[in-house]
């Protein structure tokens, strides 16, 4: 069962006191280096793509300098971040892409970014919001699962759940709440035991309501 809008307000209101400092927690200086995080972060944590990108990044500084490298070198480069056969193949193929028909560009538009080698909906909406300042939400794990508990979506699907984010919250929130409920999915609403005897939102929260209070 979903919450009511002015519900929802009241939540995302709450997480913004609650995690004040809330931000991307990939570490990048411009679209192209998020991408290629992004693209890396599949299975991985944050905290491990950061640690490779730190010395990523100083290496490749654009697609260019990436699209002719042979994919089992790169490979040795990025194995830390796990799944790297499958990731090296799809960055450089993207940056052959992003040189070959944007000029080195990283494209800021949903169906352009989805053509891409490695990039899917979720990934696309990361670039949009972080890289691009548009207003997007990404559905991650923490999303998809926090959402559909506290009731601000009500779906088994990850674009349905994407979908009933964009209709319930206002469209300059977006970006923002992807972060705070990121943060709230790791912190309190974690995947296992979740701490709702300490969540700052239960009194809206329909899992708590249902399955934890009675």
């Amino acid at each position: 069962m979903r919450i009511t809008k002015d519900e929802a307000l009241e939540v995302i209101e709450i997480l913004k006191k609650t995690y004040p400092d809330a931000k991307p927690g990939l570490h990048f200086n411009n679209a192209f280096e998020l991408l290629i995080a992004t693209i890396l972060s599949a299975q991985c944590t944050d905290k491990r793509v950061n640690i490779v990108t730190e010395k990523l990044f100083k290496k490749y500084k654009s697609p260019f300098d990436l699209k002719d490298i042979d994919p089992r070198d790169f490979e040795e480069e990025i194995k830390d971040c796990g799944l790297y056969r499958n990731k090296s193949k799809n960055i450089i193929n993207t940056c052959k892409i992003l040189c070959e028909k944007y000029d080195g560009n990283v494209p800021d538009e949903m169906e352009k970014l989805m053509e891409l080698p490695g990039v899917g909906r979720k990934t696309a909406n990361v670039v949009i919001s972080n890289a691009f300042k548009k207003d997007a939400i990404a559905v991650d794990t923490h999303v998809f699962r926090v959402s559909n508990r506290i009731g601000l979506a009500d779906s088994s699907d990850v674009t349905k759940t994407e979908e009933q984010l964009m209709d319930i919250l206002p469209r300059n929130l977006w970006s923002l709440s992807h972060h705070l409920l990121i943060y709230h999915g790791r912190n309190i609403c974690t995947a296992r035991k979740p701490k709702c005897d300490i969540c700052p939102v239960n009194h809206i929260c329909q899992f708590y309501k249902n399955f934890i209070k009675n």
